[in-house]
């Protein structure tokens, strides 16, 4: 309906909602007359009348527009288990499947990749990642890094961080532009993530191996235990 101080007015029939600067999509334009569909965020009562605050970068909105176009999803067969954005350039979903004859990733793709191009086309082109979930960590942060693959995934439950080992020339691409990729799966897996290459890892193991060794009271099988389970330095 209209534009205030860079927040935007949005007609729902019966009420207006706001549409906040910091709930829009900086690649994004929008132009008074625009139909726009977003998701329903909070509803504040501070003033006289209630307040319909809505927004286009949250995850709730990915999430409801996969419930619109795979009808799996809205009967309860197929679970979207985790989902982060970086709202206008990619997203990535981590979906399941209550039924072992629905494949869960194949059902939010689509024919022809139909049901997921629904998606990126409302969202305006935000890449979408659709992967299997997996209750097992390690499993799970695989298909999380994709396209990358994992070489070795190195697990510390006390810190709640994963160490990943990739290929050399899988480094880059697991990283991501600007460090997209590694982000995005942080946030569905909910864990830290280090990435190394296995050139770069094995540097490090050596010299941590160098560095060990001068502990004269432990022997060869301890000064690897210890590497193995991440102590690199005597301190």
């Amino acid at each position: 309906r209209r534009f205030e101080k860079g927040n935007i007015v949005v007609d729902l029939g019966r009420a207006e909602a706001i549409l906040p600067r910091r709930e829009q999509v900086q690649t994004e334009t929008y132009r008074q007359g625009d139909r726009i569909q977003a998701y329903v965020l909070d509803i504040t009562r501070a003033s006289r009348s209630a307040q319909v605050v809505l927004s286009r970068s949250h995850p709730g909105l990915l999430m409801k527009l996969f419930e619109l176009e795979v009808p799996e999803i809205y009967e309860g067969v197929v679970r979207i288990e985790a989902c982060a954005r970086e709202p206008g350039f990619r997203a990535k979903i981590a979906v399941s499947s209550t039924d072992p004859d629905v494949d869960p990733v194949g059902a939010c793709v689509g024919l022809k990749g139909a049901r997921v191009q629904a998606v990126v086309g409302e969202l305006r082109g935000e890449a979408i990642d659709i992967i299997p979930f997996h209750p097992e960590p390690a499993h799970f942060i695989v298909h999380a890094i994709a396209p990358a693959s994992v070489a070795r995934v190195y697990i510390d439950e006390h810190t709640h961080c994963m160490e990943l080992i990739v290929p050399d020339d899988q480094l880059s691409k697991a990283i991501g532009r600007r460090g997209q990729n590694v982000r995005l799966a942080a946030q569905l897996t909910g864990w830290r993530i280090d990435i190394y290459s296995e050139g770069r890892h094995q540097e490090m193991n050596e010299k941590a191996h160098n560095e060990l060794t001068r502990i004269t009271s432990i022997d060869e099988g301890q000064v690897e235990a210890l590497i193995r389970n991440g102590y690199r330095s005597v301190q």
